[in-house]
């Protein structure tokens, strides 16, 4: 595994594999890698000829310098990880070479970024377009690896990469879950052992909710699952919403739409989760 930490010598192995009419899979992270980061990386592997991960902490996408502070950060752990998935190339920048000055552009998502997340984290999908825009300059992959937990991101990058036409194509993978169902998060570890002994009851309501489709409707769904959750005493509930899959806006009636999700981020203790299930 090659590891590249300045943008230069990085462009210049990706203009190498480029001459031999290798495929670049990409898959960006924030390190504290865990088995969900992981399957991503082994699809990029097998659907390309080189694997390229990106581990950068991107400070502007966070809207609270606590959690910022307390981002795991395990390098050692993680590069044993790559090589575990035979990773080719690893680009690992500091701040500092990803912002050699403030970058202050201005991305208009609409209602898209204005739900949900959007709502709760302000401008956190504009730094999340900042970075990852830059890394596909950078590193310009033939295909890029998303998964579906952080399902409004997936949605914003998606738009971002038609907004501006770039040539990449996006690849939206299923959320990896432990045994007991909790959604695969490096922020998982922050999680005390009472803590996470509790987190599966998320996705434990999340599905019967959704197993009470016929029954229900979107607006007694959602309710239903808030009423739920706010019955568990460690959790602090910011949302519950049911929205189309696609544009992620709210709706009346099942028929309404094609697809559906229902979606929940939560305070457990210290550490703040998000979920979201497949409705239809």
């Amino acid at each position: 595994m090659q590891i590249f930490e300045t943008i230069r010598p990085a462009q210049q192995q990706i203009s190498e594999y480029r001459k031999t009419g290798k495929t670049i899979g990409f898959v960006p992270t924030m390190g504290a890698l865990h088995e969900g980061h992981l399957e991503l990386m082994r699809r990029a592997k097998a659907e390309n000829d080189i694997l390229v991960v990106s581990i950068f902490v991107n400070p502007i996408q966070f809207n609270n310098p606590a959690d910022l502070e307390k981002y795991p950060r395990t390098p050692e752990k993680d590069n044993a990880m790559l090589r575990q998935v035979k990773c080719d190339m690893l680009f690992a920048p500091d701040v500092e070479e990803m912002y050699p000055e403030p970058d202050n552009t201005i991305y208009q998502f609409g209602k898209l970024a204005s739900v949900m997340e959007g709502a709760f984290r302000p401008g956190h999908f504009n730094g999340v377009a900042v970075v990852v825009r830059k890394l596909f300059d950078i590193l310009t992959p033939d295909k890029a690896y998303f998964g579906e937990k952080d399902y409004q991101q997936l949605a914003i990058i998606q738009s971002l990469v038609k907004q501006f036409s770039i040539p990449v194509e996006i690849i939206p993978c299923s959320i990896v879950r432990e045994k007991d169902g909790l959604a695969m998060s490096s922020r998982n570890i922050r999680l005390s052992d009472n803590e996470r002994a509790i987190a599966p009851k998320i996705y434990e309501i999340l599905k019967k909710a959704v197993s009470l489709r016929k029954v229900l409707s979107p607006f007694e769904m959602e309710q239903y699952a808030s009423k739920e959750l706010q019955k568990i005493e460690l959790f602090d509930l910011e949302y519950v919403s049911i929205a189309d899959d696609t544009g992620l806006q709210a709706f009346t009636h099942w028929n309404d739409v094609n697809g559906a999700r229902i979606f929940v981020a939560l305070q457990l203790g210290k550490v703040r989760l998000i979920d979201n299930v497949r409705i239809f």
